[in-house]
């Protein structure tokens, strides 16, 4: 029986790993193959999903402005919401649900092998320069907090912090936003709407 066991473990351990190399060589593979077309550009399953979750903050005094370009450069603000309690940019990934996602010591995201630095950096950057941008026409300082909200894999944690940019399961994009206390009047966040629809100009998939 012990014999039996241990090659069924062995089997059980082996049939993992295997699993696990498939993901990372496809995950390669997709990434190699992966169109030259800007994001932007094409439809994002995880964005929509986001839009439905913000969707419902309306009622609350939310506003929200989709696909958001950062002028001179092609990154994009997938969501960025003002409302009672803030200013948010919030990007969607859709990551492979095969591999795990993991932090280290607050300051590294990995999803499987893949370090996520760079996405983490241009989630601040984002935020950052569309802050500057409507404080700069507001004559005043409008913080931006930035986040990543994943759909795939499991996260095994609520909300993370990591490299200043928030981290979280997509379904919690709301109670992320709404969890805070309010900081903006009804006036506030119309005006920071409206110059934000300004200097962060639309980004339309192409026909």
């Amino acid at each position: 029986m012990g014999v039996i066991a241990g090659i069924l473990l062995a089997s059980w351990r082996l049939g993992v790993t295997a699993a696990v190399v498939a993901a990372i060589t496809d995950t390669i593979l997709r990434a190699r193959s992966h169109s030259t077309v800007p994001a932007w550009r094409r439809a994002s399953v995880a964005e929509r999903r986001t839009e439905v979750q913000l969707k419902r903050l309306e009622r609350g005094g939310y506003r929200t402005l989709h696909a958001r370009a950062i002028p001179g450069s092609e990154a994009q603000i997938d969501h960025l919401v003002v409302g009672p309690t803030g200013v948010y940019a919030v990007d969607s990934e859709k990551w492979d649900k095969r591999l795990p996602v993991r932090v280290q010591s607050h300051r590294k995201l990995f999803h499987g092998p893949f370090n996520q630095k760079p996405r983490l950096d241009e989630a601040r950057w984002e935020a950052t320069e569309a802050g500057k941008l409507i404080g700069e026409v507001l004559g005043r300082e409008v913080p931006i907090v930035p986040s990543l909200a994943i759909y795939g894999p499991a996260i095994p944690w609520k909300v993370l912090n990591v490299r200043e940019v928030d981290v979280f399961d997509g379904s919690r994009v709301r109670k992320w936003i709404t969890k805070r206390e309010r900081s903006l009047t009804d006036v506030e966040i119309e005006r920071i709407y409206e110059v934000a629809e300004e200097v962060l100009p639309a980004r339309y998939p192409e026909v």
